[in-house]
């Protein structure tokens, strides 16, 4: 390793929020695996700055880091499962469909709340039935994001659906059942 790369690593881990971000900024074209990995642990950094370049940094990498970043859809932390999830949705990366289905039904509202955003985001028609099931989510903001993607995929939804949302009484869960109601077949 030299001694450039070695001193990325180590302030990626223990330096200053304005170095890790000067560091983070630099990096959106490396290949290197082991730089790829402190970036994504970056993604759960205390500083909500540093987790956004980080972010950033990891989705204008043009290089193919598609496998570390599904790898790390495993770790225990939310925010590395969660925002890899977003991370790959916005690289465009269809080969994470399959994992992103599996966060669904993550332990986590957020993880499975950034994994139904990931699924629309990438219109995985193949994921409907988990996007089915996420409309009936203990958490608001999963069904939110589970309408959000039915919407992004031209999925239908059922009066029956419908009526077991709408109990919410939320005005944002009205308003993606009415773009919903819209858009399907002769208009529901």
């Amino acid at each position: 390793m030299n001694s450039n790369l070695g001193q990325d690593i180590k302030l990626l881990e223990t330096g200053t929020i304005d170095e890790k971000i000067q560091i983070l900024e630099s990096l959106d074209s490396t290949d290197d695996f082991e730089i790829i990995k402190k970036m994504i642990n970056c993604l759960d950094d205390p500083d909500i700055k540093v987790r956004g370049e980080a972010f950033a940094s990891l989705i204008l990498n043009k290089n193919n880091i598609s496998n570390v970043l599904i790898e790390n859809l495993n770790d225990e932390r939310k925010n590395i499962r969660g925002f890899g999830a977003l991370v790959l949705a916005n690289r465009n990366d269809s080969f994470a469909i399959p994992k992103l289905i599996e966060l669904t039904e993550d332990e986590r509202s957020m993880v499975r709340s950034c994994a139904f955003g990931a699924l629309g985001h990438l219109k995985a028609k193949e994921a409907k039935d988990s996007i089915h099931r996420g409309l009936t989510d203990s958490n608001i903001e999963v069904k939110k994001s589970a309408l959000q993607a039915l919407l992004k995929i031209d999925g239908e939804i059922s009066e029956k659906e419908i009526s077991e949302i709408s109990e919410e009484k939320d005005s944002e869960v009205d308003q993606l059942i009415a773009k919903l109601k819209k858009s399907g077949p002769e208009g529901i």
